[in-house]
């Protein structure tokens, strides 16, 4: 069997693993990519290549950033800072018809800014606004929708983790990719506050206005996300300047996110030492999806599947819009069928090498990608943001939270609409001015 066909069948087998069986992505990766590397080379080769791309990977401090992101978001979370967060949102736009579903947008958003995680903003966001919104007896699908919505932002909004892992894995910049990503999510963020606006325009019902609140109130409400204007300005600011990397910068925000925790008292030990225990949770799961995605990346290499992909169809004489448009779509039904980190780094190693020899920029193309996937967490059948919000809230069923999702997917296809057209304007003229 030759390199390439070899290779097409380890992303057949992988395929097929991961539906059949239930097995995390990241060991099924790592079990395919090292079986294939001793067909296609030998065992002792095998172990060789396994030690010395793991180790070429996680011995660098590039990856420190991740931890650090993450143990940020979780000391926001377990102070209740999103609490107060989601108040704040509430009392300047609860009053509009379908207002508690733009707060609850809004404080995903805000929430965002400094977690990187849509399931972490998705299991926040379900525990703090579902109860209110039940409260002035929302429809259940524009309950669920704007909550499992509304946490996608969690990946779009810097910090995130899936731009993280692209920059490190592609040798991109992690500070363009978070200024690149900037526009895009502040785009779609407005979006989705305009489609709640427009399905409570045609179904009044859905969304019943709340309180009217003071001008008095208001303003009282705005210290409330200091703290959070604090911490995001923190880190771009850093980052823009060139001064600190973005490992420094990622270190530099969880340790004055763990001062202003301390400082309003809100995290005593108990806290803290969840917040520690679930960063160790969730890194490792991030850490053995890039492991896995290394030792399966080193197969395809060795079977030659990438660049004689890539000469394939350059070959065709195709025009790059459409080789372009083929890809996206695959991303697509991949974000849709499993978890948008394993996907983007399965694909990666085939079509980063055509991107680039397309003349695209890969800045930009992460920003796309991520937009692409991401749409996966509330896009049937996987649609692990649905599933949380669905199995966090026992009244709300898991179709109608699909549905409720659905009414948000114009949202992403016109920012997607955006990228294609105007990407000076959405991703480089913030990303170029990082030093």
């Amino acid at each position: 069997m030759t390199g390439p066909a070899l290779g097409l069948l380890g992303i057949i087998v992988l395929l097929l693993a991961m539906f059949a069986l239930r097995v995390p992505a990241s060991f099924i990766m790592a079990i395919v990519g090292f079986i294939g590397i001793v067909f296609a080379s030998s065992w002792k080769s095998a172990m060789t290549l396994l030690g010395t791309d793991l180790w070429a990977t996680f011995s660098g401090y590039g990856f420190t950033v991740i931890p650090m992101f993450i143990l940020l978001g979780e000391f926001i979370f377990h102070a209740g800072l999103s609490d107060r967060l989601y108040r704040a949102a509430h009392i300047w736009f609860g009053h509009w018809r379908g207002g508690v579903a733009v707060s609850t947008v809004m404080a995903c958003s805000g929430f965002s800014a400094i977690c990187g995680s849509n399931t972490a903003t998705a299991a926040t966001m379900t525990a703090v606004a579902i109860p209110s919104m039940k409260k002035y007896k929302y429809h259940p699908c524009l309950m669920g929708g704007a909550v499992a919505a509304g946490s996608t932002l969690g990946v779009m909004i810097p910090p995130s983790i899936v731009l993280v892992v692209y920059g490190l894995y592609t040798g991109q910049s992690i500070s363009k990719l978070f200024f690149g990503t900037l526009i895009p999510g502040l785009v779609l963020t407005v979006l989705m506050m305009l489609t709640i606006l427009a399905i409570c325009t045609r179904h009044p019902e859905w969304g019943p206005k709340g309180e009217q609140t003071t001008w008095s109130q208001k303003i009282r409400a705005l210290p409330e996300v200091l703290d959070i204007l604090i911490l995001f300005a923190a880190i771009m600011i850093a980052l823009l300047s060139g001064v600190v990397t973005a490992t420094e910068a990622a270190a530099a925000s969880s340790f004055l996110g763990l001062i202003l925790c301390l400082i309003r008292r809100k995290l005593p030990w108990k806290k803290f030492k969840a917040a520690v225990e679930d960063t160790l949770r969730i890194s490792c799961m991030v850490f053995m999806i890039v492991a896995g995605a290394t030792i399966f990346g080193r197969f395809m290499a060795l079977t030659r599947l990438p660049s004689e992909s890539a000469q394939w169809i350059g070959g065709l004489a195709l025009p790059s819009w459409v080789v372009l448009v083929l890809m996206l779509v695959c991303y697509a039904i991949g974000g849709c069928i499993m978890d948008a980190l394993a996907f983007l780094l399965i694909s990666l190693p085939i079509f980063f090498e055509l991107v680039k020899q397309m003349g695209y920029d890969p800045v930009w193309f992460g920003v796309v990608i991520t937009l692409i996937t991401t749409m996966g967490a509330i896009t049937p059948p996987v649609a692990i943001c649905c599933f949380i919000v669905s199995g966090m809230s026992k009244d709300i069923s898991i179709g109608q939270v699909y549905k409720g999702s659905m009414y948000f997917l114009p949202a992403y296809i016109i920012t997607l609409i955006l990228l294609m057209l105007i990407p000076a304007y959405m991703v480089l003229m913030l990303a170029n001015l990082v030093r």
